[in-house]
């Protein structure tokens, strides 16, 4: 015990954080690296998945659209099974399961795994309603004039679908800062496991617990406001230029927003 026993709670919180800020803070940028890494893989992993369950299905006779439909079906299988089983169970399975087999995955690199393919399952879906949401005319006519799927989808779908679901993206970026926490099974040194060992050195469960739900919502609410900051910039300026032709000639309008139109 110290010298110097703390006797009241801001005494031991600032007695916990003056010995042990360092853990907290090494804690904190796993669980940063972990969720951010992971929400960016599972984004791209999303966004193949997502892709290839939008291609239409091959005209003709039935195995010409067979392989297609086994692709269709594993993708549904992945998905359902990520999103119906909780993630503390999926990182005891994948690293433990690895492990019998003889492989023994880094635990950093077993915990970006985990949860890249965990967020993947997720954001197919999200993605794949983003896709759904835009005018199913702009990919008529797209088809129209002779682009291919993935063209139309790089150039004209995603940009606008990936716009509409910022939202559900930055929720997921969220929930992973926060989810990152059920990784401790695994021993990965974020900030719920660093959190454990420096509450069990004075038992002081409450104290610690109590500076690493600040630190949490310190990251969940800033990371939140800088989202809703892309989302602005995403949007663009207020005002802008639509550009024309009018009796064969070139002219262009300036539009102003106003607030009645918000």
């Amino acid at each position: 015990m110290p010298a110097n026993i703390p006797t009241t709670f801001f005494a031991w919180v600032s007695f916990l954080l003056d010995k042990y800020g360092e853990l907290f803070l090494r804690g904190t940028g796993v669980t940063m690296l972990v969720a951010l890494t992971g929400t960016v893989l599972g984004f791209l992993i999303g966004l193949l998945v997502a892709i290839v369950r939008t291609i239409p299905l091959p005209r003709g006779v039935w195995y010409r659209k067979l392989p297609m439909r086994i692709v269709f079906f594993l993708l549904n299988v992945y998905i359902e099974v990520f999103r119906g089983t909780p993630m503390i169970v999926q990182s005891m399975v994948i690293y433990y399961g690895a492990m019998q087999i003889g492989f023994r995955m880094p635990v950093l690199g077993a915990a970006i795994f985990i949860v890249s393919i965990n967020t993947g399952a997720y954001m197919a879906e999200i993605i794949r309603g983003g896709i759904i949401s835009v005018d199913v005319g702009q990919k008529e006519a797209c088809t129209a004039i002779g682009m291919t799927h993935w063209q139309a989808m790089t150039h004209v779908i995603l940009p606008q679908a990936v716009r509409n679901i910022m939202p559900s993206i930055g929720n997921e970026f969220v929930v992973n800062i926060k989810d990152s926490s059920v990784l401790n099974v695994i021993s990965v040194g974020e900030l719920f496991f660093m959190s454990k060992s420096a509450a069990g050195a004075y038992l002081r469960y409450f104290e610690v617990f109590f500076i690493t739900a600040c630190i949490y919502l310190i990251l969940t609410f800033s990371v939140t406001r800088l989202l809703r900051l892309l989302e602005k910039k995403m949007d663009g300026s207020r005002n802008y230029t639509i550009y024309g032709s009018q009796s064969d000639s070139q002219s262009s309008i300036r539009v102003q927003e106003t607030e009645e139109a918000e």
